[in-house]
């Protein structure tokens, strides 16, 4: 194990010692689609769940639901089934691997359409199974609809990843300045770069932007870079995970040093109130602000 990967384990380790902690909900959005959104998020949850976290990931992302592909599984029933009463929310969940767990999403108005009455109240109790997630990620639509900004305001984080690409800068700024109107912090990533100095330097093009123009109490977090690789492509095409064929990998290493710089807000983390954790504690405050 390298030096950046035993500090990562070891900072994870001194989160696991509360014995209950709330869930960090982490948003993983984009402007556009086609820029890897659900490769990072994937990815992002492999790393999390190997260095010993306990990891959610919710595929909200409207139409266009794929994390099934990511992670080369077959999806039977999802959130919908469970709230239509069809389903409980244990027979949806798809278990990857140790520690980390999917939760197939479906239409952000069907969830809400269905989440009222006895059925929310039933599925509140349900979701207790997953009330011990340190981390809930969720992999939201591309762009600024409606149904995206719910959940981008009922997560503790929010990750706009973007490539150097015009068109997908462009659009990353629009919904970073959409997102603004509903939190003060936005976090960063770019993907598919060159370079560190590439990166850095088109982040610093939207973060002036961003500053002179929505201005306010707006902070621009960059989170890092994960570098284009033939070898993410390849582990695409064969529904596996670039971050676990490639353990050593350039781009492993970014999205490892990514996952620390995230460990260290999980620090913060307090006891808290078991409604405001796992899924249970994603729909309370989905239902907050609608």
């Amino acid at each position: 194990m390298n030096h950046q990967a035993a500090k990562l384990e070891a900072l994870v380790s001194q989160n696991r010692k509360a014995t209950s902690k709330k869930t960090r909900f982490i948003a993983i959005t984009s402007g556009k689609g086609g820029v890897g959104k659900s490769t990072i998020s994937s990815n992002m949850a492999h790393v999390m769940a190997k260095y010993g976290l306990k990891v959610g990931i919710f595929d909200a992302d409207i139409g266009l639901a794929n994390l099934d592909v990511m992670f080369n599984v077959k999806i039977q029933k999802n959130i919908l089934h469970v709230l239509k009463g069809e389903a409980s929310v244990s027979e949806i969940l798809v278990p990857i691997e140790n520690n980390l767990v999917l939760i197939p999403g479906e239409s952000g108005e069907e969830i809400f359409k269905y989440a009222s009455g006895g059925l929310f109240e039933r599925f509140m109790d349900e979701a207790e199974v997953l009330d011990d997630l340190d981390v809930m990620i969720i992999d939201t639509g591309a762009g600024i609809g409606e149904h995206i900004q719910l959940f981008l305001r009922a997560c503790d984080d929010v990750i706009v990843v973007t490539v150097p690409d015009p068109a997908a800068i462009t659009d990353a700024y629009a919904t970073i300045k959409v997102t603004a109107r509903l939190r003060d912090e936005i976090n960063v990533i770019m993907n598919q770069v060159r370079s560190s100095k590439e990166a850095e330097g088109l982040f610093e093009k939207i973060n002036k932007v961003a500053q002179a123009n929505i201005g306010g109490a707006l902070r621009l977090n960059y989170l890092g870079q994960v570098s284009s690789d033939p070898k993410i492509s390849s582990s695409v095409k064969k529904r596996a995970l670039f971050a676990r064929d490639f353990p050593t990998a350039v781009p492993t290493q970014e999205l490892e040093m990514i996952v620390k710089r995230i460990a260290r807000k999980l620090e913060r983390n307090v006891l808290v109130d078991p409604k405001e954790s796992g899924l249970g504690g994603l729909f309370k405050r989905l239902m907050e602000h609608f």
